[in-house]
């Protein structure tokens, strides 16, 4: 923590996020779904390359709307190996409650 200004420093190890994105009808039978990321980069840069095709899952090149920071923003960051692990527990959790998920490894 740091001294003077009372919050805490962000690691460089701690500079991974999870992600997740809302996908707009990705079957074609009228349902929604998502999509459960990881990153080093932020959310918002990520959802951008998906969408601009760069290194992106078709799926969020193709149904991606927008990224729902509320099922992941107190998440993060985090280091690589526990973004890992959240990515995947975070997309079981979403199908879990009946979700279309894509992503999650």
């Amino acid at each position: 923590m740091e001294a003077r200004t009372g919050r805490k420093r962000k690691t460089r190890s701690h500079h991974h996020s999870v992600y997740v994105v809302y996908l707009r009808d990705p079957k074609g039978d009228g349902k929604a779904g998502y999509y459960v990321g990881m990153t080093g980069l932020s959310p918002e840069e990520r959802f951008e390359n998906h969408k601009r095709g760069y290194k992106s899952a078709a799926v969020v090149t193709r149904c991606g709307e927008r990224l729902v920071p509320r099922l992941y923003q107190h998440l993060n960051p985090m280091p690589y190996a526990r973004a890992v692990e959240m990515e995947a527990a975070l997309a079981e959790s979403l199908r879990k409650r009946g979700y279309l998920v894509y992503g999650g490894h």
